[in-house]
C-alpha cells in the first residue's frame, strides 16, 4: 500500500448538534469511536479540530490530535490545512483519508480497501457508497446523500433529492454516499485551492465542488450497515446498531 493516513476533522460547533464528537454513545465519545476504528486500518489516524475540548478528549484517551483553528467551511478544507502545515516536504503523504467525525460504525478494513482501490486508479478523489432499495425510508430523506455512479465507478453527481429516477419503475436500486473521501496529496491542495461552486450552494455538498471543477471521484462499495450521526434523533440509532 502507498504511504497513507488518516485525518478526522471534528468541529464542536455545529448548528444542528453542537458538541457532536464528544457525544456519548454507549458511554464512549463519538470521536473516540471513529478514532479506535480508523486505527484499526494500520494507517496513521489523527484528528483534526478547533477545539480545546475535543483536543483534550483524544489526548485523553491515547489518540493524536492535530489544531487547525481557522474558520474554514467543510472538514476537507480543514484536513487540507492540516496536511500543509503537518505533512509537507517529505513527509508527505500519497493519500489522505479524510474520516468523517460522525461515522462511528465505519470499519478500518473499508478504508484499507477504499485506499487500495484509489491506488489502482487514476481518480483524483476516492470515495464510498453503498446500495440501497427505493422502498427504503431514506430514498426521501434530504439528510443522506445519493450518488449517481457511470462507468467504473465514476462519480457523475452527488444530490440530496432521489436520483437518479427511473421513469419507467421505481424498483432500481439506488447508492448512498458515504462521507468518507481518500485523496491523492495534490488532489487535496488542488481542492483547496478552487472557488466554492453554485452546485456546493445550492446542494450544501463539498464534493460537487471538485466535480464542478472537472476532478475525478471514483467510488467503491461498501455493504456495512453505517449510520451517520446528523442529529441528536440518530443517536438511539448508532446505540442500537452497536448492541448488534
Amino acid at each position: 500500500m502507498s504511504r497513507a493516513i488518516v485525518l478526522i476533522p471534528a468541529r464542536y460547533q455545529s448548528s444542528r448538534f453542537p458538541g457532536k464528537p464528544l457525544v456519548p454513545l454507549a458511554g464512549v465519545p463519538m470521536v473516540e469511536r471513529v478514532y479506535r476504528n480508523a486505527t484499526a486500518s494500520g494507517l496513521p489516524c489523527f484528528v483534526v479540530t478547533d477545539d480545546e475540548r475535543i483536543e483534550n478528549t483524544v489526548k485523553g484517551f491515547g489518540g493524536q490530535c492535530l489544531r487547525v483553528d481557522d474558520d474554514v467551511p467543510s472538514g476537507s478544507e480543514r484536513i487540507a490545512l492540516a496536511a500543509q502545515r503537518h505533512f509537507s516536504g517529505t513527509q508527505a503523504p500519497e493519500f489522505i483519508v479524510n474520516v468523517q467525525g460522525d461515522e462511528p460504525l465505519l470499519k478500518g478494513e473499508t478504508l484499507r480497501r477504499l485506499v487500495d482501490f484509489h491506488t489502482a486508479s487514476n481518480f483524483d478523489i476516492a470515495t464510498l457508497v453503498r446500495p440501497r432499495r427505493r422502498d427504503e425510508a431514506d430514498w426521501a430523506n434530504a439528510n443522506v446523500v445519493k450518488a449517481v455512479l457511470g462507468h467504473g465507478g465514476r462519480c457523475l453527481y452527488f444530490s440530496r433529492a432521489g436520483v437518479p429516477v427511473q421513469r419507467d419503475g421505481n424498483s432500481a436500486p439506488w447508492w448512498q454516499h458515504v462521507g468518507v473521501y481518500c485523496y491523492r496529496g495534490s488532489a487535496l491542495a488542488r481542492f483547496l485551492a478552487l472557488p466554492a461552486g453554485k452546485l456546493e450552494d445550492y446542494e450544501k455538498l463539498e464534493q460537487l465542488r471538485a466535480l464542478e471543477h472537472g476532478m475525478s471521484i471514483g467510488a467503491v462499495e461498501t455493504t456495512e450497515r453505517l449510520q451517520g450521526v446528523d442529529t441528536p434523533e440518530d443517536v438511539q440509532k448508532v446505540e442500537e446498531a452497536l448492541r448488534g
